[in-house]
């Protein structure tokens, strides 16, 4: 099932040719508040599918609407956390050593080894929305990059969950962008400004996606491949992820966990367009701008 969050926060299941949406949200045994700041539903969804499926899927039997005429959020709503995990490719690992040498002086031994960071939820946006590069730091002549990331949305949460359980704990995926000022200082500072992780179209229930780590990964830029993977490549697999950052925190429903950038991460500018495509998941675009074009604090 792939579930989208449209217009005034409202659930929808898209059709299988992906070209509309069925509006369930009557569909919730609980009321929907369409604030976003009241994720509690949605809270409850992640934590719940599993009994609310075949409500769902009798509901998305219903008239279908046009993705064109909705417009398509996050599938995501408001998540306590956004787990990112870093230098989770080798052939990614490899490239951060001219990128680094070039953007902050030299390598640090620590960035180089796999980890996870945090990054702030308020930095997520929906599929065609404007990632928007900050003043300050292109002031100071930073440059900003893309990662296209696979992502995992948390269904079930818990502590210490064992390796051999946690897919279990998975609701679905989503494709992610990572975007990051390079240069010094810290990590999840320079990749937690508004727009910075862009999230879309849509969730695919773990269910759908048979194998997590047989999928393509396919990034360009102004038509230009940039990133070209498949998530076979991950040095630490999802379960691993899942493990390791739930040893560290308690992971809840609705948490989001980008799962590393792969090779042919690059700069991006005022004007481009980044199209993002993971098979089985499906694909989504965002223009760049400058903060000053908008208004936008940098």
């Amino acid at each position: 099932m792939k579930l989208a969050l449209f217009d005034d926060y409202r659930l929808g299941v898209v059709t299988p040719d992906e070209t509309a949406l069925v509006d369930v949200t009557d569909a919730l045994p609980w009321p929907h508040d369409p604030d976003p700041q009241g994720a509690g539903w949605w809270v409850r969804l992640c934590r719940d599918f599993a009994a609310l499926r075949e409500r769902l899927a009798a509901a998305a039997r219903g008239t279908p609407r046009s993705l064109a005429s909705v417009r398509l959020r996050a599938p995501v709503l408001n998540p306590s956390k956004i787990v990112a995990a870093a230098s989770n490719y080798h052939a990614h690992v490899e490239e951060m050593h001219a990128v680094l040498e070039r953007t902050a002086g030299g390598v640090e031994p620590w960035l180089m080894e796999f980890d996870v960071f945090l990054k702030a939820p308020s930095s997520i946006i929906g599929p065609e929305e404007a990632v928007v590069l900050p003043a300050a730091p292109l002031a100071a002549g930073k440059e900003i990059h893309h990662e296209s990331e696979l992502a995992v949305v948390i269904g079930r949460g818990g502590r210490h969950i064992p390796e051999h359980e946690a897919l279990a704990h998975v609701l679905g995926y989503t494709i992610g962008l990572d975007m990051t000022v390079r240069g010094t200082g810290d990590r999840s500072r320079r990749k937690s400004y508004d727009t910075f992780t862009p999230l879309g179209p849509w969730l695919v229930t773990a269910d759908e996606i048979a194998d997590p780590h047989a999928l393509h990964i396919h990034l360009t830029v102004n038509g230009t491949t940039r990133q070209d993977v498949n998530t076979r490549d991950m040095v630490v697999k999802i379960p691993g992820i899942i493990a390791y950052a739930s040893s560290v925190m308690r992971l809840e429903p609705g948490d989001v966990i980008l799962t590393g950038a792969p090779p042919g991460v690059g700069q991006v500018r005022p004007g481009d367009v980044l199209e993002t495509r993971i098979a089985g998941i499906g694909r989504m675009r965002q223009t760049v701008v400058a903060a000053e074009d908008t208004g936008a604090p940098g």
